[in-house]
């Protein structure tokens, strides 16, 4: 390990709150965690005693899975706080929530909002940590890193790696978290999509825009295509599904313009044949599956980082002491 003077700051609501130096550790502490999950027995006891609320105003399996996973690998205690069914629903408000889960004693919540900024309000009502996963159209900084922590793994470095970020650009809280991490990391980034799934102002996000994914694929060596959110949609983004497949999904002759050794990711869940075609998210290029079993070892480092303090040099040593 190399970054012994890093640490988090108290929250991550945002990819633009990490430094190059506290990314890199998230990155290089998910690496040796990682390996946990290789042994019979996975749990860890660094978080014993701690409590992480996985507080989620919007559904998400998948995030809400993961970061269960990753807390109890940890072996913190975790509360699933789902606010469909709860006093939420009946018209309790954000910072009614917040102060019933402060009571509770809670070290860090996982939030999950509709409306942007909703995790920034939480964390000034807490003593505990939060975390963004995810807000609005804004941002998912776990899922970034979990992308970034994937490119590293597949293809060895971030610096100067040449990424596409495909599709609906203009409701992803995904591309925008990507779009400041990897250029914090020395990627170079390109947004392609049609002008009207861009959002105002990405001009002067720190990324390349274009329009032409034919002309953007053979320059990249990770393509990374985002959903297309229909449930956002409420105007003519594009004329139809099939026209906008055929402009910027990603097929199997498209894949084929690619360089030899670039990879394919999607932040899922995929809309098979709208973004990406099935021979593409199936193919050794694709990385979707892993970047699932990623999202597990960079949530429990973002956790073990903002909860657990100094890091353990010898993972291997500590995972004797397991619960």
């Amino acid at each position: 390990m190399t970054h012994p003077q890093t640490a988090l700051p108290q929250h991550l609501l945002s990819a633009a709150d990490l430094s190059r130096d506290n990314a890199l550790l998230v990155l290089d502490t998910a690496e040796e965690l990682a390996r946990v999950a290789d042994r019979p027995i996975k749990k860890l006891p660094t978080l014993r005693g701690r409590t992480v609320v996985n507080l989620f105003f919007e559904d998400s399996t998948r995030t809400r899975t993961s970061f269960e996973v990753a807390a109890k690998r940890l072996s913190a205690d975790v509360i699933n706080f789902s606010a469909k069914g709860s006093s939420v629903s009946k018209g309790e408000s954000l910072k009614d929530t917040a102060l019933t889960l402060e009571a509770m004693g809670a070290d860090a919540v996982v939030c999950r909002h509709g409306a942007s900024g909703a995790p920034h309000r939480l964390a000034h009502w807490i003593r505990g940590s939060v975390v963004n996963a995810g807000d609005g159209t804004h941002e998912h900084p776990t899922q970034a890193l979990l992308d970034a922590f994937t490119m590293r793994s597949r293809l060895g470095r971030l610096e100067a790696l040449r990424v596409a970020i495909v599709g609906d650009v203009l409701h992803s809280r995904v591309a925008r978290s990507n779009v400041l991490l990897l250029s914090t990391l020395g990627a170079e980034v390109t947004v392609v999509a049609p002008p009207t799934l861009l959002p105002v102002g990405v001009e002067h996000w720190p990324c390349a825009v274009s329009y032409d994914l034919d002309g953007v694929l053979p320059k990249s060596d990770v393509v990374m295509m985002l959903r297309v959110q229909r449930e956002r949609m409420y105007g003519g983004f594009f004329p139809t599904t099939r026209e906008y497949s055929r402009r910027y999904g990603l097929d199997a002759r498209r894949m084929a313009t690619l360089p030899d050794d670039a990879i394919v990711m999607h932040p899922g869940p995929m809309n098979r044949g709208v973004e990406i075609a099935a021979e593409v998210a199936d193919s050794v290029r694709s990385t979707i599956v892993e970047q699932v079993a990623n999202g597990v070892s960079v949530r429990m480092a973002v956790l073990y980082l903002l909860l657990g303090g100094a890091f353990v040099s010898d993972m291997a040593g500590a995972g004797a002491d397991v619960a």
